[in-house]
């Protein structure tokens, strides 16, 4: 079966100063369309830098990235801002949701990039968020959610055009327990009933638990993979 990620002699150097640090040291990486992959490390050992690449959000200093048959760290700036737009649906530690906008609203977002008219974006919105369990919430600015609504309704905006991937960075760092618990069963419910490829980046290995795997980075190198019982 081939992979939906596949990640080759990865490296990533930054310039601080007069020094160049490398990040990411030669990584290699394959990601089984259907998985749902747990991120873990210390801080600093480029887990945030290694979900970024594989998003499109930035770009390798050398190495390959192919996801999906498509070699993305050959594609410059524009045509890298499109095969985002197409395939790739974000989740944050802090929603990054419009707080002007309803929840409807921001759920359309993405989709003002494609071709669909506005009945049809507002359809896909709806069921979108019917998916996360907030039918009931369409008209409701973030303000008015708790903390847990907020990020479903951040998860929905993600997942409205149907991307091949999804990437999440820390999605319950600002969570109690409890709204952590039901964003990660609904993360779990994505990847198990919907078929989506989750990355996720956590601190948290409860939060790995739910994944069905884990990777462990440490000083910018693969560590140890571990798989998790269904």
């Amino acid at each position: 079966m081939a992979s939906l990620v596949s990640i080759r002699n990865l490296t990533k150097t930054y310039q601080r100063g007069p020094e160049k640090v490398e990040v990411l040291h030669g990584i290699d990486l394959d990601i089984e369309q259907g998985d749902f992959v747990a991120l873990m490390g210390p801080s600093g050992s480029g887990k945030t830098t290694l979900l970024n690449l594989i998003g499109g959000l930035d770009s390798p200093t050398s190495g390959q990235i192919e996801v999906g048959g498509q070699r993305i760290d050959q594609l410059g700036g524009g045509k890298l801002s499109h095969w985002r737009s197409q395939h790739v649906g974000y989740v944050f530690q802090f929603y990054n949701l419009m707080p002007a906008l309803t929840a409807q609203k921001n759920v359309e977002l993405p989709l003002l990039l494609t071709k669909l008219g506005g009945a049809q974006r507002k359809r896909n919105a709806q069921i979108a968020l019917s998916l996360v369990g907030l039918a009931d919430r369409v008209s409701h600015k973030p303000t008015e959610l708790s903390g847990g609504q907020q990020q479903r309704v951040a998860i929905a905006r993600a997942i409205v055009s149907d991307p091949t991937l999804l990437i999440c960075d820390e999605p319950t760092g600002d969570l109690d327990r409890q709204s952590a618990e039901d964003i990660l069963g609904l993360l779990q419910t994505l990847n198990r009933e919907h078929g989506k490829t989750i990355v996720m980046v956590t601190h948290d290995p409860k939060a790995a638990e739910y994944a069905t795997h884990t990777l462990h980075l440490d000083k910018g190198t693969l560590v140890e993979q571990q798989a998790h019982a269904a």
